[in-house]
This record gives structure tokens, C-alpha cells and sequence, in this order.
């Protein structure tokens, strides 16, 4: 929903990605959580709270779409990603989740930190009774007093978040049981689920497996994913945490859950201090050495006399890890058994018998982004509703169909949004789309583009980008814009402060034009319409980047025949 009559529910990828997983797990649990609300919620202020009806009426209206358009049960909702909560907004949601036959759908708050969330909650009853999980981030495996008097589920709601090698998969190893050990914390949320975005951008590799080359098929199963397998293949949504002192004498930790039905799944783990680090928070030290473990099932339990062994050890020697093995079962002798246990390794033990470290084909090579790319966005029927290989950083550049067009311009790229949204973070004033190789030096850049805002409306092309994410307002590069005015820039940076050759270009709104930027060596040079334009600019910094394409602010745009060649 761009704007207020907007209601579309097949934007994006998450549509498709959530289908997906329930295919493959129907027990799977679906979470929402806003980052960022459309500007049209605050009515020109940002902050979604002074019209909390429109509000939870945005909210409701995605879950019933989910639904009505996807066959997609959310089953919890939160408020918003790492920013302030209203207790009134909060109350209004469910509210408003009843009302129209929501019940079942679980509120989560506050995914920030444990406090204020807690103590409100402990001196507004009305919130404890519409609350339903207490979720934090990177909590350290920690929780407050308060929230554990709330009586509340417990989550980590957002964890991980660092890059993905063995150190990656220790933190991950460490986090997933101790946040219970330590925290009584009973879900753990990885934050990202795959790194499919440029690896230079902000958070580059901080997902549990690695998809970043579109282009060339290639991908990388990492170790975080079979760190993961050790409780996922052996657990599922409603397994329940028996309540043990999970802590080994010689460093690391054990859970155990079981389905209520007979089953008991044991996850054991004895990650070192170095060797587990996450990305935040600070981790004090500690110390791990090798131990002998003794483990004793009591009541129904007793009964068990083997259990299924699977195994991971990070060999940070040779980096030659042995990641998710079957070993021979484990006998239980009188409800007892032992095990010797060596640092940085992770156990599973359970009497599920359905592990299964699945194969799968050998991934295409790895391969640069294409230094020639073309795209015309000449596609009917886009099975996503943004063009492959561009990375939104603001604003939202969707496939368009320009049916008043004569003919050459008839499938373009449109910039959406028209009005600055309620941010999650500082984005910036302007909106810009990267894509290609962030190595690019020496680069050509030409595009078709088409200014739809009169008067103070305008485009850009780059080259040599090196910033986007939480950092694009502080972005770099090289950028070749022109204005409704009629007037051209050159800057050295995305905000426009930075001016290295300004003039007209007579460039006019509602009109089709083609720039051409072309950088070598440290010599930029533009074009305007295949004439140049202005020549011979020094350019320095950044010496490499990402090409580029944006808008001078929220406003609509289209833009066609992208094609870059770089080296």
C-alpha cells in the first residue's frame, strides 16, 4: 500500500518466499513486523502513533490479504522494528485483530529491548492482557526480572546478524541454547535468513547461507545452516523446553525439548569464547574445555534405551569442519549415558530417527556481475514486481506499464513512492537503486529516462557508488543528474552537496531522454541525448563502485534501456 487506495498484495518477494517455506514445513510459524510504514500513515508526520486507527487498520488489512490472496495464516504481528511502542496503538491492534475475526493472530512486543516494554507491562494490565510475547534484540542471552514476572513468552526476536563462517556458526551454536539457559528465552530468530544482496552493502554475509550472484546461480550452503539443523531437524513449532540447568561443568551448555508425545531431543554445545562471537553485544569472557558429560533421564524417559547421534565440530586449525554427521546411536543404561566432549563442537541426541543432511547438486561457479548488462523491463507479466539485480536502498523502483506511450517506452522502470515513508532508520532524502560489481573502476553508463514531477522534479545516473543501506545518506560516487528546470549537475555524492560541474542541459519534464555517464581513470565525461554534455570533470574518490540510478526526491520516474559496461 503506496499510497491510501493502494491496496496491492503481490509486491515483492515475501509473498513467494513464505508459500515456499510452508510447502516444505507446514508447521512453520509466520511473523510480521514493520520496518518502515508508508508516509500517507502519518499524514506528513514521521511517526505511525497520532493516527493509530489507520494504523492497525494498515496492519489488519496485510494479514486479511495474506490470506484472501495467498491461502498465508500470519500467526504473530509485531509493532515496529527497533523503535518506540504506543501502549494505545498496541491495545487498538488487537482491537482491531478481533474485529475482524483475527483472534488467533499473537502480538508481539516490543522487538527493541526488554525494558520499557516489561516494566508497562507489569502497570497496565490491559497491555499485559493484549501482549502476548515479550520480544527483544540481541539480548546477549539475557533477559530482566521484569519481563520474566510478566508470565510471558520470551523471545529473541531478531539474533544473529554476523557474517557467515564458522565464527558465524559458533555464535549461532551458542545463542540457540543458551538464550534459554541463560534467558528462559523460547524462540531464537535469525536475522538474515540468506544473504541475497551485494555483499558491500551494510551487513554483507550476515545470513545463515549465502545466494548473492543472481546472475550466475551460485550459492553457498554455510555452516550457521547446519548449526541450525541440529535443533530444527529435531524439534518443530510446540516442543517444549524441559526445565534443566543447562549449563556444563566444563564450559558450554545443553536444552533438551520434547513433543509431549514420547520424544526428547537433547542439542548440546561447547563453543569457545573466541571462536563464538557475535556481532553484538559484547560477549564477557569465558572458558571451555575438553569434558566428559554425564546426562540422566528421569520419568517418562527412563524408559529410552538409544538415541540418535548427529555431530558438528568447527576445526578452526585446519578449517576443515566436520558439519552435521550421523554417528552411531548412543545406548542408555538406566535412564543414564555419557559423553566426551572436545571444545567448538555441537551434539544432537534424540529418539527421532528422521535426521537427514540432505544432497543437493554441485552450485554453478562462481562468477562476476556481467561487466556488459542490459535491460529494456520489456516483460508482460513479471513474476516479481521489482527488475532482477537492482537493490532498492530508497525508495521503490517497480516494472511499469506505460500504456500512453506509443510504442518504445511502453514496459519501463518506475520509481513509486511519492512520499517520504515513516523510517526505520535515516534514509535518504532521495530515492537510488544500485546494481553491478562494487569493483567497477572504468565504467559507461547510459539509460533512458522520463521526469514526470514538474518544475523541481529530477533523475540521476551513477557510477562508482559505494555506499546504500543504513548508510545511503552519506553515500559517494558519481552522479549525472537532470531537472525539470532544465538544468544538469554533476556531484560527488547522492545528497547533491558535493557540485563538480553544473549548467543547462534543456532537458524538460514529460519527455524521453538519454544520459550517458562515462568515467576513466579519474576523468568523468556526460552526454545528453548522444551529444555531449559536459566533459573532462576530475573525479577521485570513490575509485570504484556500484552504477546507479535514483530521483532528486519522492517522486514518480521511469526510467528504460539501462545498459552498463564496466571493467
Amino acid at each position: 500500500m503506496h499510497y491510501e487506495n493502494d491496496e496491492n498484495y503481490f509486491r515483492g518477494y515475501e509473498w513467494w518466499l513464505m508459500k515456499e517455506a510452508k510447502k516444505r514445513n507446514p508447521k512453520i510459524k509466520l511473523i510480521g513486523l514493520p520496518w518502515a510504514f508508508p508516509g500517507w500513515i502519518g499524514k506528513g508526520e514521521n511517526w505511525p502513533y497520532d493516527y493509530p486507527d489507520i494504523t492497525a487498520y494498515y496492519i489488519v488489512s496485510w494479514i486479511l490479504g495474506a490470506k484472501q490472496y495467498h491461502g498465508l495464516d500470519i500467526d504473530y504481528i509485531g509493532i515496529w522494528n527497533e523503535r518506540a511502542f504506543s501502549s494505545k496503538y498496541i491495545k487498538l491492534l488487537r482491537y482491531t485483530l478481533d474485529k475482524h475475526g483475527l483472534e488467533q493472530v499473537r502480538i508481539i512486543a516490543s522487538d527493541r529491548l526488554w525494558e520499557p516494554i516489561s516494566f508497562v507491562m507489569m502497570i497496565d494490565s490491559e497491555l499485559h492482557g493484549v501482549v502476548d510475547v515479550i520480544g527483544a534484540h540481541y539480548p546477549g542471552t539475557k533477559t530482566v526480572q521484569n519481563a520474566i514476572l510478566t508470565g510471558k513468552k520470551l523471545w529473541s526476536s531478531e539474533d544473529y546478524s554476523t557474517f557467515n563462517n564458522d565464527v558465524g556458526a559458533g555464535c549461532w551454536a551458542r545463542i540457540l541454547n543458551q538464550n534459554y539457559v541463560n534467558g528462559n528465552m523460547t524462540s531464537t530468530i535469525a536475522w538474515n535468513l540468506v544473504a541475497s544482496y551485494y555483499e558491500e552493502l551494510p551487513f554483507g554475509r550476515c545470513g545463515l547461507m549465502t545466494a548473492q550472484e543472481p546472475w550466475s546461480g551460485h550459492y553457498k550452503v554455510e555452516s550457521p545452516i547446519w548449526i541450525t539443523a541440529h535443533t530444527t531437524q529435531f524439534t518443530q513449532p510446540g516442543w517444549s523446553y524441559l526445565q534443566v540447568d543447562g549449563h556444563l561443568e566444563g564450559g558450554g551448555s545443553f536444552v533438551a525439548l520434547t513433543d509431549g508425545l514420547g520424544n526428547l531431543t537433547i542439542i548440546i554445545e561447547t563453543m569457545s569464547h573466541n571462536h563464538s562471537k557475535c556481532i553484538r553485544p559484547p560477549l564477557p569472557n569465558f572458558s571451555v574445555t575438553p569434558q566428559r558429560a554425564t546426562f540422566y533421564l528421569r520419568g517418562s524417559f527412563y524408559m529410552v534405551e538409544t538415541l540418535q547421534v548427529w555431530h558438528s565440530r568447527l576445526d578452526f586449525e585446519s578449517g576443515k569442519s566436520s558439519l552435521f554427521q550421523q554417528l552411531h546411536p548412543v545406548k542408555v543404561w538406566k535412564g543414564r549415558f555419557s559423553l566426551d566432549l572436545n571444545v567448538d563442537e555441537v551434539y544432537t541426541l534424540t529418539t527421532l530417527k528422521t535426521g537427514w543432511k540432505c544432497e543437493f547438486p554441485e552450485p554453478p561457479p562462481p562468477q562476476p556481475f556481467p561487466s556488459n548488462y542490459r535491460d529494456d523491463f520489456n516483460i508482460r507479466n513479471p513474476p516479481f514486481s521489482e527488475a532482477p539485480n537492482f537493490a532498492d536502498q530508497t525508495g521503490v523502483f517497480e516494472y511499469f506499464v506505460n500504456a500512453s506511450d506509443p510504442g518504445d517506452h511502453v514496459f519501463t522502470l518506475r520509481q513509486v513512492v511519492v512520499q517520504r515513508p515513516i523510517t526505520w532508520v535515516s534514509d535518504a532524502d532521495q530515492t537510488i537503486s544500485v546494481i553491478g560489481n562494487f569493483k567497477w573502476v572504468n565504467i559507461t553508463v547510459t539509460c533512458d529516462i522520463y521526469i514526470e514531477k514538474p518544475r523541481d522534479g529530477g533523475v540521476f545516473i551513477a557510477a562508482r557508488v559505494d555506499n546504500g543501506g543504513i548508510y545511503v545518506r552519506r553515500t559517494k560516487g558519481v552522479f549525472f543528474w537532470v531537472f525539470a528546470d532544465g538544468s544538469y549537475r554533476v556531484t560527488g555524492d547522492l545528497a547533491g552537496e558535493e557540485v563538480l560541474m553544473k549548467g543547462l542541459a534543456g532537458v524538460r519534464d514529460n519527455a524521453w531522454h538519454t544520459l550517458t555517464l562515462n568515467i576513466q581513470g579519474n576523468s568523468a565525461s556526460g552526454l545528453l541525448n548522444g551529444y555531449p554534455l559536459w566533459e573532462n570533470v576530475t573525479v577521485s574518490k570513490p575509485g570504484n563502485g556500484w552504477a546507479a540510478l535514483g530521483t532528486r526526491s519522492f517522486e514518480f520516474a521511469q526510467f528504460d534501456n539501462f545498459h552498463v559496461e564496466a571493467c
